[in-house]
């Protein structure tokens, strides 16, 4: 304690102050108020200040002329009226079948010594080319037996024959004999009467005559059987000739030939194989004889047969698509199926297919697009689908104005419609989808053809539009 009292003032310890807690938290309070007061007055004064300004702006600004208002035109796409007799097309789809399919089968049994190189599925063969051959050494020893069987034959004949002249010699010196006999008794008889011979001389020549007569009667039988001998001959000779014949035809059906130019689609015969008699040897079907099938419903069908009185004869285009390539063949409706195609609700048409020289052929079982020209539409116009509004309106272009017009509908043709109606040849009507199309709308036509009107689509634009810019 003394030292503490003897040092200098400075460095003396600064006296401790306490504060008391409940003094402290009321000062940052007050603060805290001030603070939140002071902001809440300048934000209220920057909006009253905002608010002043923008109406002072408003109240000030100067006055700008308003643009007319101009009404709105439609770039669009129009198609020309003409009235001609229109024929749409029906497009349908089927299947290629073989016009002519065979099942070859052995004529004769054997075995196969030869088969053609091309008798496979797929292979090409033309008509009269050997397909199948099969051994032919009975065949031939049967064809030899024959021939000899009929030789032996007409050597008896001939002398059968000769025999019937030799016995027509004997009757004709059998009748000389006869009538030398009748001619002595006639002499005995008168000589008789005269007494110049005895009554036994006239009884022996009598007995010569009736022995002439029987040997007369004799040598007629004796031609009869001789002749009756060569018509057996003649009846055998036509059994043997036939028996040559089938021996022939026998040896000739042993090779198996190819009735027409055919594609093979499936065979079962090889080198080595005994077949028997009607065993199927390979089946076929002709290369230029295909047709096709397709299915005209009830009213498609009805059309055709109320315009003409029969689908046959009608010229058909067969579309066949090959990967990205569509081949095209020409037919004509050969006939209609024998029954209606109930289940698939229409009548099977057979077309037949005509083939160009080099055209790729057709193969049976391919799907196929048909079409087939409808019935004829006289005096009608052929618009497209685009140009029918709601149920038969179109709207015909009148001083870049349109104009509705009423149609009928007839026929649909491929995004277009045959129509009947109040149109005239030179008219140009609307061929772009337009929601607000009405009586009057301007429309500004652009350039456009009847290959695009099926797909153009509105283009609204304004007084300074860019023709053609049309927004999809």
């Amino acid at each position: 304690m003394l030292k503490s009292v003897d040092q200098p003032r400075s460095e003396a310890q600064p006296p401790v102050e306490y504060h008391l807690p409940s003094e402290q938290r009321g000062g940052s309070r007050l603060l805290l108020l001030g603070k939140a007061l002071l902001q809440t007055v300048l934000a209220l004064a920057v909006v009253f200040g905002a608010v002043q300004g923008m109406n002072y702006f408003i109240a000030t600004k100067p006055d700008v002329a308003k643009r007319p208002v101009q009404e709105k035109s439609y770039a669009v796409v129009t198609a020309p009226v003409l009235r001609a007799d229109h024929t749409p097309s029906i497009s349908v789809f089927g299947e290629a079948t073989a016009g002519r399919t065979v099942d070859l089968r052995a004529l004769v049994a054997g075995e196969v010594v030869l088969v053609h190189p091309e008798l496979k599925a797929g292979g090409l063969v033309s008509e009269g080319e050997e397909l199948v051959v099969v051994d032919k050494f009975d065949y031939e020893g049967a064809l030899t037996e024959a021939q000899a069987n009929l030789a032996e034959e007409r050597a008896a004949l001939v002398e059968s024959l000769g025999r019937v002249e030799l016995e027509k010699a004997n009757v004709v010196r059998a009748r000389e004999q006869l009538e030398f006999a009748q001619r002595d008794l006639e002499r005995a008889e008168d000589l008789l009467q005269r007494g110049s011979v005895t009554e036994r001389t006239a009884d022996e020549r009598k007995l010569l005559v009736s022995q002439r007569q029987q040997g007369l009667e004799q040598r007629q039988n004796a031609l009869a059987l001789e002749q009756a001998k060569v018509v057996q001959q003649e009846a055998a000779i036509e059994r043997y000739i036939w028996r040559l014949e089938n021996a022939e035809r026998q040896l000739a059906n042993t090779v198996l030939k190819a009735p027409f130019d055919a594609v093979v689609r499936s065979e079962a015969a090889q080198p080595g194989r005994l077949i028997n008699v009607n065993d199927v040897i390979a089946s076929i079907y002709a290369r230029d004889e295909l047709e096709v099938r397709f299915t005209l419903s009830d009213n498609q069908y009805g059309r055709l047969v109320a315009e003409s009185g029969t689908v046959v004869d009608r010229p058909v285009t067969v579309l066949w698509t090959l990967g990205n390539k569509v081949l095209e063949y020409d037919g004509i409706v050969d006939r209609t199926g024998a029954d209606v195609a109930s289940n698939r609700g229409g009548v099977d048409v057979f077309a037949k297919i005509t083939m160009a020289a080099g055209q790729t052929p057709l193969r049976p079982g391919a799907f196929v697009e048909v079409v087939i020209p409808d019935q004829t539409y006289p005096g009608s116009f052929r618009l497209p689908e685009t140009a029918i509004y709601g149920e038969g309106t179109v709207y015909v272009i009148k001083d870049n104005r349109l104009v509705a017009r009423k149609v009928a509908p007839r026929a649909f043709d491929d995004g277009f419609l045959i129509v009947e109606g109040d149109l005239k040849d030179g008219e140009t009507v609307l061929a772009t989808r337009i929601p607000e199309a009405g009586e009057g709308l301007l429309v500004r036509p652009i350039d456009g053809t009847e290959e695009t009107v099926a797909g153009a689509q509105p283009a609204p634009t304004g007084g300074s539009a860019t023709p053609g810019a049309a927004p999809r």
